[in-house]
């Protein structure tokens, strides 16, 4: 007898919707066909024993498993759960209700039958959603993300047993409601600013970084905070709107790695990799492609500490995408895209002892030693970074100051303003939230420079060699500082205070290279 249940596999950031066709006839042996993985072949043997132990008995006669479309590459353990539901009811061991057809249901067993939680469910019910089935079920650890999505039934179960009783008699079944106590109490971060002693001038690059979504590489010697000073900056993004909450929150799902409590990401991701990780780490990818750290870092931060470590391959992949805000990774089967929509924030030490230019300590490196480290990072990269500050040491005056200076909380309100003010600006124009991802239509229109302003960009581009893309940038940096004013119009003062935040193409760093 053949039954059909739905499930769903999952494509890129998208699940595309499979039928799970099992058929039981006379003959002997079980397989399963549609191009399934390891982890789909392996299902039976788990299904198997998750049926027996509860009770019910494997059929013995011929059992075929089809995953329409065939052509489709199947992967990971969450068939379990409409496999045995399908060979329940097609062995006539539970009632062959509108369940298995108007229900997505997805779920790992273990061998005793309880449900373990599974990747990918808010990609999942956004298909069941718009595909118009009447409800997902899932495993109850999956069931806080799922109820994201509005206007869709969750149904959500700790075992196999429970599923069967759904099937039998849904009636007696409410859906899954999401508790005000499983809301998130208000965000407190680790670190504020008001407890970093100086470093002012970089507190300043890394508010007006926040506020227009501008790159950010801090230059300076070991132990003057540029890590500190990073991770800080999480604290002064603005809260994330409900549709960049479900973005982010979607590739966290991808990966496993959203909280089973809240099901959605509360604040904005600062993903900080070690030097060591690979290109296909970074960008993403793999026999199925899945999401990098940059896209781990959508709508936030992606730090990378100590940038000349990294491998050359890995940082110089960053470039598309951080022009382009998402990420294209091609197989000879498929062509996935994933987000990549962040804020890059890099720090490294300015030659291979970390005392080049330092105001006390001498450096022992050699110029070519010091050449050869800067050249790690190259131009076209360094170009793509809008705002480049020198982190100078803290003086013991300056530690041992008690005094409390401007909180988070503080100036978190003026980039709120700020990123309000580009809202506003950009309204009718898709997919440009920011200042940083002006084009040229856009720099035309909305940062005009007055003739003094203009002058003054002149002479840096003719004093510091600046290519065509730094100019859009100081322009765009320029932009940003302005609205943090509540200025109207780009003035003298924002151009010149953007041009200083290019300290790499200035002459005393030009004689380093």
């Amino acid at each position: 007898m053949l039954v059909t249940t739905r499930g769903a596999c999952l494509f890129g950031m998208d699940a595309i919707g499979i039928q799970i066709e099992v058929n039981v006839s006379m003959g002997q042996g079980y397989c399963i066909v549609g191009l399934p993985d390891t982890a789909v072949k392996e299902s039976l043997h788990r299904t198997e024993i998750a049926i027996k132990a509860n009770g019910f008995q494997m059929p013995r006669t011929k059992l075929v498993i089809n995953l329409a479309p065939a052509d489709i590459k199947k992967t990971g353990p969450a068939f379990d759960l409409p496999i045995a539901i399908g060979i329940l009811a097609a062995s006539d061991q539970i009632v062959k209700s509108k369940v298995l057809t108007h229900y997505l249901m997805m779920g790992e067993l273990s061998l005793n039958g309880a449900l373990q939680p599974i990747k990918g469910v808010l990609a999942m019910a956004i298909y069941a959603k718009d595909a118009g089935l009447d409800g997902l079920i899932i495993p109850s650890l999956n069931a806080a993300e799922a109820s994201l999505i509005e206007g869709l039934k969750v149904y959500a179960f700790d075992h196999l047993n429970e599923v069967t009783q759904f099937c039998n008699h849904p009636e007696l079944f409410s859906p899954f409601q999401k508790n005000d106590s499983d809301k998130e109490a208000s965000i407190i971060y680790p670190v504020d600013f008001a407890f970093i002693k100086g470093q002012f001038r970089a507190k300043r690059a890394i508010e007006i970084a926040a506020a227009g979504g501008h790159n950010l590489i801090m230059v300076g010697p070991p132990g003057a905070g540029k890590t500190l000073l990073a991770k800080t900056s999480i604290s002064i993004l603005p809260l994330m709107s409900h549709a960049e909450t479900l973005e982010t929150s979607k590739v966290y799902s991808l990966t496993g790695k959203l909280s089973p409590k809240s099901g959605l990401m509360q604040t904005r991701p600062f993903r900080n990799p070690h030097h060591s990780l690979s290109a296909i780490a970074l960008v993403g990818g793999g026999s199925i492609p899945q999401p990098g750290e940059i896209s781990m870092a959508h709508n936030g931060v992606l730090f990378l500490d100590e940038l000349p470590e990294f491998s050359r391959a890995a940082i110089e992949i960053l470039r598309q995408p951080m022009e382009a805000g998402f990420v294209s990774i091609s197989r000879s089967r498929q062509t996935v895209e994933f987000p990549s929509r962040f804020m890059l924030f890099a720090s490294m030490n300015p030659c291979p002892c970390g005392y080049f230019n330092h105001p006390q300590k001498a450096c022992t490196c050699s110029p070519s030693n010091v050449r050869k480290y800067l050249h790690k990072i190259s131009g076209p990269l360094l170009d793509r970074i809008d705002l480049q500050i020198e982190v100078v040491p803290v003086s013991y005056e300056e530690l041992t100051n008690h005094t409390i200076t401007e909180n988070s909380i503080t100036i978190r309100e003026r980039v709120q303003n700020a990123r309000a003010i580009q809202l506003k600006r950009f309204n009718e124009r898709s997919g440009i939230i920011t200042n940083a991802q002006m084009q040229s239509y856009e720099l035309k229109k909305w940062a005009q420079l007055d003739d003094a302003s203009a002058k003054l960009l002149k002479i840096a581009m003719e004093q510091f060699q600046l290519s065509a893309r730094a100019y859009d940038r100081i322009i765009k940096v320029a932009r940003t500082i302005a609205d943090l004013d509540g200025s109207k119009d780009i003035q003298n003062q924002h151009i010149s205070e953007s041009i200083q935040y290019r300290i790499l193409d200035r002459a005393a760093w030009g004689q380093a290279y």
